[in-house]
């Protein structure tokens, strides 16, 4: 093959070469139906935690840490607990407002406002007996709602102990 024959075979492929990529580029892209985005999966539901997770998770551990507070007459931390308590009807309400039949929050209004109220006065007072027999009417409310929405069976107590043994509830000296 001669000089000429070779540079001409060059330059016809490389116009070739040039030609097809300048369609190309001009050519809209269409992707082929393998290299298609996947559908998007559907958006997961909400997380709604039933009315008895919630007293559970947040309602009796509270009552608990609040009846622990008052026995070492650790007032600052059962103002605290008084109000995350507070919270979690609230929460509880908020998430369920009906429950079967029972308006949720006007139950728990109805029945918690007098002896949380008790509470919070013998708290701010630091009267240990007007707390124990405030606390007292507050559990025993938790019972009569139990009773009230047919979960009698569900009752509750003063702790006799703590399921906290990683938390100290004695008031600490400052």
């Amino acid at each position: 093959m001669s000089l000429k024959a070779i540079s001409l075979a060059l330059l016809t492929g490389a116009i070739t070469v040039a030609t097809v990529g300048l369609v190309a580029a001009q050519s809209p892209a269409t992707p082929p139906a393998a290299t298609a985005a996947p559908a998007s999966p559907p958006a997961p539901s909400a997380f709604k935690p039933s009315l008895g997770d919630l007293m559970t998770m947040t309602i009796q551990p509270r009552h608990t840490k609040l009846g622990l507070a008052g026995q070492e007459k650790n007032w600052a931390y059962a103002a605290y607990a008084l109000h995350e308590l507070e919270e979690s009807f609230e929460g509880a309400a908020e998430v369920w407002p009906v429950y079967g039949k029972t308006n949720v929050g006007e139950l728990m209004e109805a029945t918690t406002k007098e002896p949380m109220e008790a509470l919070a006065a013998a708290i701010k007072s630091g009267n240990a007996p007007k707390f124990t027999e405030a606390y007292a009417r507050l559990t025993a409310t938790c019972n009569a709602c139990h009773q009230a929405t047919e979960r009698g069976f569900i009752v509750i107590q003063a702790p006799r102990g703590t399921p906290f043994p990683d938390q100290d509830f004695r008031p600490q000296k400052p």
